[in-house]
Order: C-alpha cells, then sequence, then structure tokens
C-alpha cells in the first residue's frame, strides 16, 4: 500500500482533524488516514489516487501545500 504525507498548514484544532478524517476516511481505497494537528500533516495509506484525496482534503475545506511519498 502506498503512504502518502499531505502538508496542510491551516489545520488548527479538533474540529480541522475531523473534518479531513471524515472527508478522506470516506474514500474507496483509503486504509488509514492520521492527522497530525502539531506537524500540521495527513498521512493517508490505502490505494486512493492523490487527486482523489487532494479533492476530500479541499471538500473539508483545506488546500494542500504539498505532498510526499513514503516508502
Amino acid at each position: 500500500m502506498t503512504q502518502r504525507i499531505y502538508d496542510v498548514p491551516a489545520m488548527t484544532c479538533g474540529h480541522c482533524k475531523s473534518s479531513i478524517e471524515t472527508e478522506v476516511g470516506g474514500l474507496a481505497d483509503v486504509a488509514t488516514v492520521e492527522v497530525d494537528l502539531e506537524a500540521k500533516k495527513v498521512t493517508v495509506v490505502g490505494e486512493a489516487a492523490d487527486e482523489a484525496i487532494r479533492a476530500a482534503i479541499d471538500d473539508a475545506g483545506f488546500d494542500v501545500a504539498g505532498m510526499t511519498v513514503a516508502g
């Protein structure tokens, strides 16, 4: 499975975290979503397309500043 780490600098609170987890976690082919508010990063494991994950983060009300693929 692919692990992608998205930089989402505007996340500040538990509501931000919940919104992103709901939107991204609802995508087909997403195994796990982990939101780190302190680091301002969203880690997604699964086979969902990058474009779909970015769109879900956007639907939650946030912009992606960057992304790296780990592992």
